[in-house]
Order: C-alpha cells, then sequence, then structure tokens
C-alpha cells in the first residue's frame, strides 16, 4: 500500500470509530501537574500528538509493573492451578514517540528467546502501534546514535509525519495497513513525497546528538570487564533503580508466591532492576555483584555489549529518560562519551 494522509478531523473521527467498535486507544495524555503519560482515550481532542515524551515508556503497557502469572488453590494434597488470559482485546496506541515504539520492538528479542512469553506476545498482538514523529528532542535525547532518530519506524505500525493541518501517514507493517484498509473512509490519497522528505529532513536538521558512533564503545565494552573507570562512573550512582522504572527495554523482574488466604493465593511478576543491592544475592549470601561498581557496569554493558552480542540490536533507544530520572545525576550520553574517549586513548592510556 502507497503512503497516505490524514487530516485531524480524520483522525479525529477514525479515534471515535474505533472507541464505538470496542477497539481500546491509548495516548500521551496531559497530567494534572503537567506531565505527560499514555492514558487511555475516547476522543482525539484529549489526546497530545507531539508534545514531547511522556514520563513512562510504552513498556507497562505490555509488561505491567505488576501481574499474575496464575492463581493456585491447596486442595488437601493436591494443589489446582487456575491460569491468566493470554488474549486480549485490540487496541491502538495513538502518538507513541519513536523511541518508545522501538524499545516495544527490541523487547520481543528476549521475550520469545528461549521461551514466548505468552502474555507479552498477546498483548503485542492485540494492539497496533501508530507512531508520531517528533520534534521535541532535548540535551538528554540521542536516539540518532542508537539507530533509531525522530522519524523511525523501528516498531511501528504506522509513522505519522505532521504535514500541514494533519499528518502524511507510513504504512509500515502488515497490522498498519490493515488499520488503513479497514477504515479507508477515514484516510486521503498519497502525500507529496517531497514534502514529507523536507519535513523528515527539518527533523534532524535542529539536533545536535550528545552521543557519536557507539560501535568502538559496543568494541570497548566486550574487552574491558575490570577497567577501573567503572569505580569512577558509579561515583554517583544511588542504586535506586529509577533508570530502570523509566526506561523502555529494562525488563528484570522478580517472580513472587503471594498467599491470599490459608488455601489459595496468586504467583505473581513484578519489575525489579539489576541496579540494587539485593537483586544478585545469593541464598547462601554471596553477591557475585556486591559494589555499585559492578552494578552499573552491568547495566551499561547490557545495553550496549550483551544484548547486542544476543540479539544484534542496542538494549538502548536514546530516549534519555534515565539521565532526567536519576537523583544522582547519573548521565548516560555523559558515560557514553567517556567510554567512548577510553576507547580511542592509545592502548595503555587513561581519558
Amino acid at each position: 500500500m502507497n503512503g497516505r494522509t490524514i487530516t485531524r478531523p480524520q483522525l479525529a473521527a477514525l479515534v471515535s470509530d474505533l472507541v464505538a467498535k470496542g477497539v481500546g486507544v491509548t495516548a500521551p495524555v496531559r497530567s494534572a501537574d503537567g506531565g505527560l503519560d499514555y492514558r487511555a482515550v475516547s476522543r482525539l481532542e484529549e489526546a497530545v500528538l507531539d508534545g514531547g515524551l511522556p514520563r513512562l515508556s510504552l513498556k507497562a503497557l505490555f509488561l505491567p509493573p505488576t501481574e499474575p502469572l496464575f492463581s493456585f488453590r491447596f486442595d488437601g494434597p493436591d494443589v489446582a492451578l487456575d491460569s491468566v488470559p493470554t488474549t486480549f482485546p485490540s487496541r491502538v496506541v495513538l502518538g507513541a514517540l519513536p523511541c518508545d515504539a522501538a524499545g516495544v520492538a527490541a523487547l520481543d528479542g528476549v521475550m520469545g528467546w528461549d521461551y514466548r512469553d505468552e502474555l507479552w506476545f498477546g498483548r503485542r498482538e492485540a494492539t497496533t502501534i501508530v507512531s508520531v514523529a517528533c520534534s521535541k528532542g532535548d540535551a538528554s535525547c540521542f536516539c540518532g546514535a542508537t539507530g533509531n532518530g525522530p522519524a523511525g519506524t523501528r516498531g511501528a505500525d504506522l509513522l505519522l509525519v505532521p504535514l500541514g493541518d494533519g499528518f502524511a501517514v507510513e504504512v509500515v507493517t502488515p497490522k498498519g495497513e490493515a488499520l488503513v484498509s479497514g477504515n479507508a473512509g477515514r484516510f486521503g490519497g498519497a502525500p507529496d513525497e517531497a514534502e514529507v522528505a523536507r519535513r523528515r529532513a527539518a527533523l534532524l536538521g535542529g539536533r545536535v546528538e550528545p552521543v557519536g558512533d557507539l560501535a568502538p564503545v559496543t568494541a570497548w565494552l566486550g574487552t574491558h570487564f575490570g577497567d577501573p573507570v567503572w569505580e569512577r562512573i558509579a561515583l554517583r550512582c544511588h542504586g535506586c533503580g529509577a533508570c530502570a522504572s523509566v526506561c523502555p527495554t529494562c525488563h528484570c523482574f522478580d517472580i513472587v508466591d503471594e498467599p491470599e488466604g490459608v488455601t489459595h493465593g496468586t504467583r505473581r511478576r513484578n519489575w525489579d532492576t539489576c541496579q540494587t543491592s539485593r537483586f544478585t544475592v545469593h541464598a547462601s549470601g554471596h553477591n557475585p555483584r556486591s559494589d555499585q561498581d559492578a552494578r552499573i557496569r552491568q547495566r551499561v554493558l547490557h545495553k550496549f555489549s550483551i544484548y547486542p552480542a544476543r540479539f544484534g540490536e542496542l538494549l538502548c533507544t536514546g530516549c534519555g529518560r534515565c539521565s532526567r530520572a536519576c537523583p544522582g545525576g547519573m548521565d548516560l550520553p555523559e558515560i557514553l562519551r567517556t567510554i567512548a574517549s577510553r576507547a580511542a586513548a592509545p592502548a595503555g592510556g587513561a581519558a
């Protein structure tokens, strides 16, 4: 299918149509304190498109902070298990930031690696992601360095590029094509491709990437596990895990059995983070990451060396949320620049 266009009135009508059909619509919404959050909407007027980065990523829509895996009941010596649903109602995410859509796609690798996570992929299959090209980048953003960019299509089913009083619509996946063809009356004809190209170029023109080529960083990380730079980098880290809570790709979780009575309870999955001191404590009491140097090293290596080695892509989309959220002033672009300078230094030298 060729590219299409959609005006704001047409988009408003599309949202109303979807809601009337029972399709959930989620979009960035301005909260009472002025922040943006992904929330359910019933009208386009409730949504804020290209208004900046929501405080939390899309991750929570597919991997909730806490969720039941199954419930259990004791009946004498027997245990009965009750499954949770693994299919979900249809949903459209409208106005996702390209860095957030890319984060969801990046996690498909680990969620379908040695075990297919039925809850993750049940939500993925039920959801169509409509991204909007981003014009609100700031000094913490480095999406271009991670291979995404303000008009990136990774993880999106449709991409909307602002164009006059509406948007150019780029169809990215069959799921996006199905949304357009199933609501054909709400879309216009093909856009002026030259104008779309100009709009895309304008999104890049005013940006100064705080991070350069990450290939040398990835190469250096693979051979400098014990480098003393980690002690210096970790000095400001509180080990609080704020970075993981806002990150679109952090996916560590814990699993606990929670009693809900004498004879029954629920096994739940809860977000966790490798940055807390107890995350790797063994039953013996031994902790292989007993200091914050090792824990911040694990975070950086996982995103820029370990995950790429296994899945062929970075576990970072350059959204910059971790830098904005850190109470200790940890700045990921600064860390990456420090490592890049180490990589560029003569062998044995320090940067």
